[in-house]
């Protein structure tokens, strides 16, 4: 388990986030147009999991802008921004604030990315949903950068995971 705060008070994930080095778990999420696609679907393609609690909070918001911006100016990667929010939902903002540049998925069907990769909640308000994290993961589908954000409200250290993909 992760201790990470909300607001300075101490809750608790699943677990911790994949290993430096080691393979990325496989996972099966459901994208804006309610098809579902899987870590395979990637392959031979660097990958930004921008992992977060709901899109319709300021900090989340901020972040899927922030990556959805850098997204242009790297190669042969794809951002993907993970939440427990329904695809509608995901849809509705990025459509509304002009963002094409990420991919959104939910784990409406299968909340097992949460556990795999360790970013579920237990405990607090946001039980259930996912942490704050970044993970990134090579062509080989290994990952190279991981971030577990200590503080919810606290928006992820975008410059050291981009270095990683500089």
């Amino acid at each position: 388990m992760a201790q990470i705060t909300l607001h300075g008070t101490p809750i608790q994930t699943i677990g911790s986030l994949p290993a430096l080095k080691s393979k990325a778990p496989d996972f099966q999420l459901t994208k804006a147009d309610l098809s579902d696609t899987g870590l395979k679907d990637f392959h031979g393609q660097r990958l930004v999991l921008n992992i977060f609690p709901s899109i319709d909070t300021g900090v989340c918001a901020t972040a899927v802008r922030r990556f959805n911006a850098e997204a242009e100016k790297l190669e042969n990667t794809a951002i993907l921004c993970i939440s427990a929010d329904l695809p509608f939902a995901q849809a509705r903002f990025c459509g509304a604030e002009g963002l094409d540049r990420v991919i959104t998925l939910s784990a409406m069907r299968d909340r097992r990315f949460g556990e795999d990769y360790g970013v579920t909640i237990v405990d607090g308000p946001l039980a259930g949903l996912f942490s704050r994290a970044v993970v990134i993961v090579d062509e080989n589908g290994i990952v190279t950068y991981s971030e577990q954000v200590p503080e919810i409200a606290q928006e992820p250290d975008y410059e050291a995971a981009l270095k990683n993909l500089r």
